[in-house]
Parts: structure tokens; sequence; C-alpha cells
């Protein structure tokens, strides 16, 4: 087992390393893309999109969004994060000492100045702090803390402070798990790629699909990125959450229910979303934003249905 001093001479180790090679953006600052950041962000300055206007401004001319900065060096489709990047690295070290979950903390972005169509942006990335472990409410962890700088040339033309705390998921009690025999349900259609999220429902667990460190419910066959060889696995959420949105169903009736009953859509720790009905709950006491906890239904030996119960 990985100590938590070998993991305090990782992270020196990968500090010392400095500043990762420079990642080149794959475009020049061109203005297709910030008319289609502006239109999404819902951005209406005209000195990003007015050619006669910008001309007449501070800036004598067309300038991009500062907030596009980490928008030129992102990744495509299928890009992998280089062995020399140091954040990838201490996600592994992490990753191997059982610190397996991830959530970002806090992002600062400062821009020394406005970006030009035509430039052409790079983007180095050093490791700048590591602390832990530290007890949260999601678990033990580690702060993880780099900083992304972008180049013109040799200039700094932006920087970006970013957080992550990499946390090993408390140990929870069983969900319970309610025998609901004979109850009338449309059973789902198992496949080689939902067998996981099933079996684990028969063994009380919410399993969610991760492909590398990105979480997917409902599972699907390939990964986000692309990857044709990447190979998913899962993890065991927590089973904490809150109602997303929900139905009360009054009509038609339903073999083996007294109605009504509601179905919920839970927004998980993890921050995925899983429906399942919630139980014991009288409709009016439902509300957008509602604490529940994992239960399971037992239909048969077969088949274990999530669902919910609030979480007192």
């Amino acid at each position: 087992m990985t100590t938590d001093a070998e993991i305090r001479a990782a992270a020196d180790r990968i500090a010392a390393g400095g500043e990762s090679a420079r990642r080149f953006a794959r475009d020049p600052v061109n203005q297709a893309m910030v008319n289609n950041w502006v239109e999404a962000i819902g951005d209406t300055n005209p000195v990003y999109v007015d050619p006669e206007f910008a001309a007449k401004s501070v800036h004598g001319g067309l300038v991009a969004p500062p907030a596009m900065a980490q928008v030129w060096t992102m990744g495509g489709l299928h890009h992998q994060r280089g062995t020399g990047d140091p954040l990838g690295a201490m996600m592994s070290v992490l990753d191997d000492a059982g610190f397996t979950s991830v959530v970002a903390t806090n992002s600062d972005q400062t821009y020394h100045r406005y970006l030009r169509p035509g430039e052409h942006l790079a983007a180095t990335t050093v490791l700048e702090d590591v602390k832990g472990p530290k007890k949260t409410a999601l678990g033990e962890g580690w702060f993880v803390t780099t900083r992304t700088n972008w180049y013109v040339g040799e200039e700094l033309v932006a920087d970006m402070v970013f957080r992550v705390l990499k946390f090993r998921p408390r140990e929870q009690p069983k969900p319970e798990v309610v025998d609901a025999p004979g109850a009338a349900v449309l059973r789902p259609v198992i496949s080689p790629d939902t067998a996981f999220f099933w079996e684990g429902t028969k063994a009380g667990e919410l399993r969610i699909q991760r492909w590398g460190d990105v979480l997917r419910h409902p599972p699907g066959p390939m990964p986000p990125d692309g990857d044709l060889d990447a190979v998913p696995d899962y993890v065991v959420a927590s089973g904490r959450g809150t109602v997303y949105s929900y139905v009360v169903h009054h009509h038609p009736p339903v073999p083996g229910k007294e109605l009504p009953f509601v179905v919920a859509l839970v927004e998980l720790e993890e921050g995925v979303r899983v429906l399942g009905e919630l139980l014991d709950v009288r409709p009016d006491e439902v509300h957008i934003g509602l604490e529940v906890r994992a239960a399971f239904l037992r239909i048969d030996d077969e088949l274990t249905l999530p669902a919910w119960r609030v979480a007192r």
C-alpha cells in the first residue's frame, strides 16, 4: 500500500520537473471559434465579432474573449494526456494509492492581455502544491494544485490555477434492500454494456460506468473520447443525492402499487443522474433538491431495481 510519505515524495519529484513541454493549440485564434463561443455563452460584446466596431475601439481591431484562453489548447475528441503532464502524473500516483475519485474545487484565471485572430497559443502545466491527507465530507483525500500558463511565443498571455480533490470515497453502510415479489414492472433489457449495473443492484450497489476520469449513466458501449481501444470499469456510488426532477403517478392503475407514487430522477454526489421510485413519501413532501439515499427493490432472483428513500 502506498504510504503518505511516498505520495509526498512523488509530488516533490513531479513538481521538481517544473513546467511541462509546451502543448500547441491545434489552430490559431480564429473568428469562427469566437463566433461559436460568444453565441453559446450569450456574450454580445461587438468588439469580438464586429470588425467596424472593433476597429474604432481601444483595441483597434477584433479580439477574442479572454475567458476563451483555455479553449484554444483543449484536446480534441481523441486527445490523450502526454506522459510529461504533471497533473496526469499526480493523478496516477493517487489512483494507485486508492484515491480514485476526483472533484474540481476551484479555478482562478488571470488574463495578461487580449488575444487576436491569427495568434497561436501554447500551454504548459506545472505542479504547484499537493496537500494531504485531508478529511473531507466526501472522504479522505489530497488537494492537488496545478498552474497552466499560456504563451504566444515567449510572452505569457494568461494563466490558470486549478485545484482538484482526489479522494477515497467513504465506506457507506449497505443500502436497504426491500423485497417486492410479484410487483408489476417493465423489465429492463440487459445487455453486455449494462449487465454490471444490474449485477450491482442485486448486490445492493449503485455501479456507475467510468471511462478514465469520466462517469456515465446510463452506461454506453462507446467511450466519450472515441478511443475504440478503451475499456470501461465502474465506481460504486455513495448512494447519496438530491431530487433533480420527479413525477407523481396518479393513473393508470399499476398492479401491486398503491397510487399515487413518486418516481424521482436523482442527481448523485458523483454528478450523474439515476431514476427510481421514491419510497414511503407523500407526493406533497417531495421537492427539487430533497436529499435522498439509495434503496433497492428486489423483484425476484434476477431483478433488483434502484429506488430512493428520503435522507432523514
